[in-house]
């Protein structure tokens, strides 16, 4: 577990919490607004979820080389979660617009 320093783990684990924190606050506010088509914002934030989780867990076991395909994994579902957000945001404005 050496591979970051104390101030890094911090920065890399409170980064995840925020980002379920965020998730479930995107998810409430679906709920609490009566708009549900929010909730897609909450479901195309889980691939970033994992590639951060994908990020940690090749960390804690100090970039294993038998974990590199954590590496791979993490790449692509930052790719798969820019699209997944893109899409979500586009739904968002596309209802919003319909409710106007």
């Amino acid at each position: 577990m050496n591979a970051l320093s104390i101030p890094t783990w911090i920065v890399h684990v409170s980064s995840v919490i925020e980002w379920v924190a965020a998730i479930w606050l995107v998810w409430t506010y679906a709920e609490v607004s009566g708009n549900r088509y929010w909730q897609w914002l909450s479901w195309g934030m889980l691939p970033a979820l994992l590639s951060a989780t994908c990020a940690c867990t090749w960390h804690f076991f100090d970039n294993a080389d038998s974990l590199t395909w954590l590496v791979t994994l993490q790449a692509a579902m930052t790719v798969v979660g820019n699209f997944t957000l893109f899409g979500a945001a586009w739904w968002i404005y596309k209802q919003s617009q319909l409710n106007i």
